[in-house]
């Protein structure tokens, strides 16, 4: 019934974590010696792997994007991942999803070591089977790379594609789960922006955390 298998994003999907990823790309940048944008325009730095970011939103080359990377992770590494809190409601799902059997992982942009150290300080590392995010060297960086090596430790089978689904509130995440195959939830109570999430062909919608329980739960999914 529903989905066996559920991968989650971190930023915008489990966590509001704009302080800290703004706080920390406004360290980078003044560092860099850049203007600091508005913070529409800063806000577009969640969801997408930073050395992107960089570059696509202030212009920067990929040498510089890489250097402001160092720079955003001195500070984030430090302070920046704990400017952050869960979702009103969101432990509560993990919770119920457990208890309906569900095997849950994440799976994040984000370096795996700072999503680790975010899930454990936020006592939510006990609902996720596996913890899968990037390496610091930039390895595993594009979303679909970090979705296919979830995919792999929880041992799930081509045939069973059908069983998994990604949650995610940016279209990285959409379009990372399209690659590889399996459905995707959109959230909008993150940091899309509207449109966002259909645009990128997301199967479902949540504009709720509540929501979210009742499209991948089984109760919400018997018809599937």
């Amino acid at each position: 019934m529903g989905w066996k298998y559920i991968l989650f994003d971190l930023d915008g999907t489990l966590t509001d974590s704009n302080e800290g990823i703004l706080n920390c790309v406004v360290y980078a940048l003044e560092a860099a010696g850049k203007e600091i944008p508005d913070r529409e325009t800063l806000l577009k730095f969640i969801g997408p792997p930073l050395v992107d970011g960089f570059q696509e939103i202030t212009g920067m080359t990929r040498e510089e994007a890489v250097t402001a990377t160092a720079k955003y992770r001195e500070r984030y590494g430090v302070i920046g991942l704990f400017e952050n809190k869960p979702y009103e409601g969101i432990e509560q799902v993990l919770s119920e999803l457990k208890k309906q059997g569900k095997l849950l992982a994440l799976a994040t942009s984000k370096p795996e070591t700072y999503a680790v150290r975010i899930l454990q300080h936020f006592h939510l590392m006990k609902y996720f089977d596996e913890t899968v995010g990037s390496e610091l060297d930039g390895t595993r960086n594009d979303k679909a790379e970090v979705i296919r090596e979830a995919l792999r430790r929880l041992n799930i089978s081509k045939e069973e594609y059908r069983d998994v689904i990604m949650v995610g509130d940016r279209r990285h995440d959409i379009i990372g789960a399209g690659k590889c195959g399996i459905e995707s939830l959109g959230v909008y109570y993150g940091f899309a922006e509207p449109g966002e999430l259909e645009q990128a062909g997301a199967d479902y919608i949540a504009h709720s955390v509540s929501d979210v329980l009742e499209i991948v739960g089984d109760e919400g999914m018997k018809e599937r």
